[in-house]
């Protein structure tokens, strides 16, 4: 490990552990797990914070090997024992690409598409100054890079093959071969009545079919292809997300299933029922409307959601009544 320290000081990056870790040093071969805590700060009297994964409450995930974006931290996790704390201060060289980093990572734990803004964007055209990152520090850094410290505590490190990868590591052929999968995984959580972790299943299968879909020519075979598998699983996570009345989320994804696919009538069906539970009774009812317009054996069903419409509708008159009623008393 001291030579490995070496190295990375002959290279401008300077270590200094804050706590020891415990047993052997882990060989960080290919397909290595490393579970980790960081934050990283800028250089300087006050070390500005950038980001802090503890703040998000969730560690960051890297498997050796896989190229990432930033090969400066699978660099200094390469000198660091499960339990170990340091600080690492890199040269500019290696933090440049840490805007793009940042950015992603920050729209992954505001549940965002990761890649977003950058798929049509060559990489020289990510790093001119005049491309936005919507964020005012990263824009800040990309313009005018400079060193960073990363604060980083190793939580656990995992040999190959004894865990279950996380589908942003996958190779597209593994990404292709898990979708199924992680889709029962779902179904089977959701007969369960864990909802949130269902949906949690189906986001992750979605993720694998939008990343590859991303690299396909918008509506081209395979990317029609894609996104057709796409669609029952994004139904099944509005389904989730109905049950935990997170209407207007269904709302936006059964919206743009309808502009590709207008004749989907479960995505009538469940915006419909959307509409309905945030009182938008106009479009509520135009949705089911279509939904009996497109399978009339539906009636059954489609009757009782407008009885149970226009029972809360009375509820709500009622309601309403009375608290006017008081009002207009005082």
């Amino acid at each position: 490990m001291a030579q490995q320290v070496e190295q990375l000081r002959a290279d401008g990056v300077y270590k200094e552990v804050l706590r020891e870790g415990t047993g052997p040093l882990p060989d960080f071969r290919d397909g290595t797990k490393a579970t980790f805590h960081y934050r990283t700060l800028r250089c300087g009297d006050e070390e500005t914070p950038l980001d802090d994964s503890r703040a998000r409450g969730k560690p960051m995930e890297l498997i050796v090997g896989k190229k990432f974006k930033l090969p400066v931290w699978e660099a200094v996790l390469r000198t660091m024992r499960a339990g170990e704390r340091a600080r690492f201060r890199c040269d500019a060289k290696h933090v440049v690409l840490y805007p793009l980093v940042s950015k992603s990572l920050r729209n992954i734990a505001a549940g965002k598409d990761p890649l977003e803004g950058q798929r049509h964007c060559c990489s020289i055209a990510q790093l001119h100054e005049h491309y936005s990152l919507g964020y005012p520090d990263l824009d800040e850094l990309q313009k005018n890079p400079q060193p960073l410290i990363f604060d980083i505590e190793v939580l656990k490190v995992e040999a190959p093959g004894s865990y279950q990868q996380d589908p942003w590591a996958m190779t597209d052929e593994e990404k292709l071969q898990a979708v199924p999968l992680i889709h029962k995984e779902g179904n089977e959580l959701y007969r369960q009545g864990k909802v949130q972790e269902a949906a949690a299943k189906y986001y992750d299968a979605i993720a694998c079919l939008k990343n590859l879909q991303m690299k396909e020519q918008p509506g081209s075979p395979d990317w029609i292809e894609l996104d057709q598998k796409i669609t029952p699983l994004l139904l099944n996570y509005c389904q989730c997300k109905l049950q935990c009345e997170e209407y207007y989320e269904v709302l936006d994804h059964c919206s743009s299933i309808l502009n590709k696919y207008e004749d989907n009538v479960k995505a009538y069906f469940k915006r419909g029922k959307a509409h309905a539970a945030v009182w938008n009774v106009a479009e509520a009812q135009a949705d089911f409307a279509k939904v009996l317009a497109l399978d009339p054996s539906l009636r059954p069903v489609v009757s009782k959601e407008l009885r149970s419409l226009e029972a809360r509708l009375r509820e709500k008159d009622a309601e309403d009544k009375i608290r006017f009623k008081g009002i207009f008393s005082q």
